[in-house]
């Protein structure tokens, strides 16, 4: 065989393996996976990242099978327009279910966006409500976001022990978010009968 003939032969051998390597399915998210993503606020980049070949997918699990973490998923995609047609009323509808699924991250993210206005109308009062249910399940960021209400003058005095004990107890490497916390106590303290603090500050086990 002619020496051309080889090396075109070869080029087109590993143009054909690269363009099967290309079209490899993207495997679908465990559940673990993508409430990690959702944590670490990655998820629809990794969305866009796997090139939305997961749509159909991510879809069917929200919508036919009521994953939260899907539903989450799908409702953000929605509301921002991430590999789909932007329809933010749609969005937030299916971040509510998968907030009323007790989704931490789908109830922090309501909480949020009442309390700024985005995408829906700024309720801080209705803020207050999504983000104590994400707080009692152990989300930092709405913890922070509670009590930095309440210093605000939202919500129920009947709540600043919870908020209290939240975040004395609360355990992070972030130096930022350390300092929120120690900024949302001294707050806290201040709105509290000294006797509350001492009981808010009782160890998580007590």
């Amino acid at each position: 065989m002619r020496w051309w003939l080889k090396l075109f032969l070869g080029l087109l051998m590993t143009s054909s393996v690269q363009a099967q390597e290309d079209l490899k399915a993207v495997q679908i998210y465990s559940q673990d996976e993508l409430i990690r993503l959702i944590n670490d606020n990655e998820h629809l980049d990794r969305v866009v990242m796997d090139d939305c070949q997961l749509v159909q997918d991510i879809e069917a699990r929200a919508i036919t099978l009521k994953v939260p973490a899907y539903q989450f998923l799908w409702g953000d995609m929605l509301a921002w327009g991430v590999c789909v047609e932007r329809d933010p009323e749609s969005g937030i509808h299916y971040m509510e279910q998968a907030a009323q699924q007790g989704l931490p991250a789908g109830l922090e993210q309501l909480g949020r966006y009442h309390a700024q206005g985005k995408l829906v109308q700024q309720d801080k009062e209705r803020a207050v409500i999504y983000l104590r249910e994400a707080a009692s399940l152990g989300h930092l960021e709405a913890q922070i976001q509670l009590a930095e209400l309440f210093i605000e003058g939202y919500g129920s005095p009947y709540d600043f022990e919870d908020a209290y004990h939240w975040l004395y107890n609360a355990i992070t490497a972030d130096k930022q978010q350390h300092e929120k916390i120690a900024e949302c106590l001294d707050g806290l303290e201040k709105l509290m009968h000294p006797k509350a603090v001492r009981k808010a500050k009782r160890s998580l086990d007590g």
